[in-house]
Formats: structure tokens, sequence, C-alpha cells
């Protein structure tokens, strides 16, 4: 299988999808600025299956065959842009989500082009983006005994680069991908993470997206 590296993995969701990867039989390269701070994170998760997870700096992260981007939003586009070379002609999945705390909800903040997916694939002009793992409970994915049953919706301007993470996902234990559409849906897909996190903090639940009627 592939590598993946994983930029600004060790905040909670970049370590769920680790963990998740890995299990799926994935190798995958824990990025951080710090990459001391990335090795040791990377060796207190616990995963099953065939794959391994390691820690590194972002740099080398960038360098695997698949690289998800799961750094701070307001980072993602300079980090993203600094690795502009390493990630040409890759597969580049966003799952960062623009969101601002008001109260006890979040809310989406829209970027000047909608949606950070956009941004990213704007700074990264000849690589292929794609947007999943937007919806999904960080604490849940970490935790493989959680039983976990999550759809992951998929979108992006690149038809093979959307299967292939659409493949890669539905390895990954308790996830099944839903490919939606173009870019044209990040917008959309992207805010509403920021309901699934206000519904969870107001019931103090761990809620997922599931679409039902599907036939696969």
């Amino acid at each position: 299988m592939s590598t993946v590296g994983i930029l600004g993995g060790t905040g909670p969701a970049g370590r769920g999808v680790a963990v998740r990867l890995a299990s799926a039989g994935y190798d995958v390269v824990l990025g951080s600025r710090d990459a001391e701070r990335a090795a040791l994170v990377a060796a207190g998760l616990i995963s099953r299956g065939t794959g391994s997870v390691s820690g590194a700096s972002n740099d080398e992260a960038a360098g695997c065959a698949v690289v998800v981007v799961a750094t701070p939003w307001d980072s993602a586009v300079a980090t993203v842009s600094s690795l502009k070379e390493a990630l040409a002609g890759k597969v580049v999945v966003s799952m960062v989500n623009a969101l601002v705390r008001e109260g006890r909800e979040l809310v989406p903040f829209y970027p000047p082009r909608g949606a950070m997916a956009a941004q990213i694939a704007f700074a990264l002009p000849t690589s292929m983006v794609v947007g999943a793992f937007h919806h999904l409970p960080a604490a849940e994915m970490v935790n493989l005994d959680s039983d976990l049953d999550a759809d992951v919706v998929i979108f992006s301007d690149h038809a093979a680069a959307r299967e292939s993470v659409a493949k890669m996902v539905n390895a990954m234990p308790g996830l099944r991908a839903v490919v939606a559409g173009s870019m044209s849906l990040a917008s959309a897909i992207e805010a509403f993470t920021a309901v699934c996190i206000s519904i969870n903090i107001r019931h103090k639940a761990h809620s997922y997206v599931k679409l039902a009627g599907l036939s696969h």
C-alpha cells in the first residue's frame, strides 16, 4: 500500500485518521512543525493491522505518496504553500474546516474562495486536491473500540483522485466513503461540520454523519 503523510497530524483529528489508516494497512507519517513531538505522539497511538504510524516533520510527511492536510485552518494555506514543490502531482486530502466559536456554538468562517479545500487547491495548482474526513468525531476515530460506523463525504474536481481517496476510506475500519461530487460542494460540506460539532457540544455526544438509502 502507498504511504500517507498527515500535515499537522499531531492534533486530535489527525491522530484519529492516522490510527484508522494504519489499521487498514497503510504506513502513516505523522507530520508536525516539531518532529520530536510528532514522534512522541506517534509512539502513543494504538492501531491494529499491518500498518504503522511514525512521527516526522511536515516536510517529511509531504514526501509520502498521498498527503492529508490536518493543520488548523488559519495555518493550512501557509503550510501547503511552503511544501508546494513536494506536493506537486500528488493527491492532497483536505480535512480542514474553518470554524470560529460563538458562545456554545461553532459557526463556519468562509474564506475568500468559499471553502478551505478551494483555498488549498488554489495554493496547489499542480496537486489533485480532494476533500474528506470533515464530519468525524476525533475521540471516536482514535478509539478503535468505539463502534464507529460513519460516512465520509468526499468531493473533488479530479475524478480519479476522488475515487482513489474513496477506496482508501472504504479500507479504514468504521468508515464508508460517499462520493458527493465536485469542489463546488466544498463550502456546504465544510460548513456542515459546524452543525455536527455544535450538536455534540449541546448534547454532550459524539454523533457523526450516516446517510440512509444508499445502495453501497
